[in-house]
C-alpha cells in the first residue's frame, strides 16, 4: 500500500524555505546561515530498525550517523558559503515520520549593513550594502504623514558582497526623507538609516472644501500629481492612489480626511 505523508509547519510572512513531503522523502530548501539540522529519527513501525534510511545534501550522500534515535546534518563537510542555496533530501521508512527540529537555520535572515545610500531631487534612490544572507525583500518607505509609507520594493540579491540597488520613487514638495527596511522570519524589521533630500516640487493645495463628485490637486495654479489616502470619521482607509484628482461620487456624505503631499486636511462630502 502506497502512503502519502504530509507535514504542517508554521507558516511565516516572510518564508524563504520550504518544506516538502513525498512519499519516503523529506524535502528541505533554504540558505544556508552557517547552523546544522538536528533531526528527530524515531523508530521504523516494524519495529525493526530506525525511520531515516540516507540523508543528501544537495545531491551528495552525507557521512552523517543516521543509525540513532536523533542526529545532526553537518554542512561543513559540503563547503558551503554563508547564503548558498540549499536542498536537503531525508529519505526514510514509509511506515514512520522523522521530524526536523530546527528547520528555520535555514530561512535567510536580515543581516544586511547599508554601505551607502543617496537620494536625488529626481526622487532616483540608491544603495549598496553587503552582508547578505539569503534573498529578502528590501521594503523602500518614505516618511509622510507622520508616518512610515511604503512606496515600493526592490528583491534583494542575497549574497554576503557588495550588493548595489535602485529604485525610483515619486517626491512630495519640501523635504523628503527615504528608508529601506527588511523582515525575515522573526517578523523583527532591520530598517536603515534614512537619507533626505529637498525638492523642487511646488506645494500642492486641494479642492473643493465640500465636494459632491471630485477632489482636484493644484500647484501653482496647474493640476499637480500626489500620493493621497482618504479616512472617513472612524480611521478607515478608503481611498488611496496617485494622481491630479479623486473620485469622491462614491463616498457617503459626511466628514473625511485627506492625506496628500506632505501634508493632512480635511473635507466634507456633499
Amino acid at each position: 500500500m502506497r502512503h502519502t505523508i504530509v507535514y504542517l509547519l508554521a507558516a511565516y510572512t516572510f518564508v524563504a524555505t520550504s518544506i516538502k513531503a513525498q512519499e519516503g522523502v523529506l524535502i528541505l530548501e533554504g540558505n544556508y546561515q552557517g547552523k546544522n539540522l538536528y533531526v528527530q529519527n524515531p523508530f521504523a513501525s516494524s519495529g525493526v530498525g530506525f525511520c531515516v534510511t540516507e540523508v543528501l545534501v544537495n545531491g551528495n550522500i552525507t557521512t552523517d550517523e543516521t543509525n540513532s534515535s536523533a542526529f545532526e546534518i553537518d554542512f561543513k563537510p559540503h563547503k558551503l558559503n554563508i547564503g548558498d542555496k540549499v536542498e536537503v533530501k531525508i529519505k526514510h521508512k514509509p511506515d514512520c515520520k522523522p521530524k526536523v527540529l530546527n528547520p528555520e537555520v535555514l530561512k535567510p535572515k536580515s543581516t544586511f549593513e547599508v554601505v551607502s545610500m543617496t537620494l536625488d531631487k529626481d526622487g532616483l534612490l540608491k544603495f549598496t550594502t553587503k552582508s547578505e544572507t539569503g534573498k529578502l525583500t528590501f521594503v523602500i518607505e518614505q516618511y509622510r504623514w507622520n508616518k512610515w509609507v511604503k512606496v515600493g520594493e526592490v528583491e534583494g540579491v542575497g549574497t554576503p558582497g557588495t550588493n548595489n540597488y535602485e529604485f525610483k520613487l515619486q517626491l512630495h514638495s519640501g523635504k523628503n526623507t527615504v528608508r529601506v527596511r527588511q523582515t525575515d522570519y522573526t517578523g523583527q524589521p532591520r530598517v536603515s538609516k534614512p537619507v533626505e533630500v529637498i525638492s523642487d516640487i511646488p506645494e500642492v493645495t486641494f479642492g473643493p472644501m465640500k465636494a459632491k463628485t471630485e477632489i482636484l490637486f493644484m500647484a501653482n495654479d496647474k493640476p499637480a500629481e500626489t500620493m493621497y489616502e482618504i479616512y472617513d470619521q472612524y480611521g478607515n482607509i478608503v481611498k488611496k492612489g496617485y494622481g491630479s484628482k479623486i473620485d469622491v461620487s462614491n463616498l457617503p456624505k459626511g466628514g473625511y480626511f485627506l492625506n496628500y503631499d506632505n501634508k493632512m486636511g480635511e473635507f466634507v462630502k456633499k
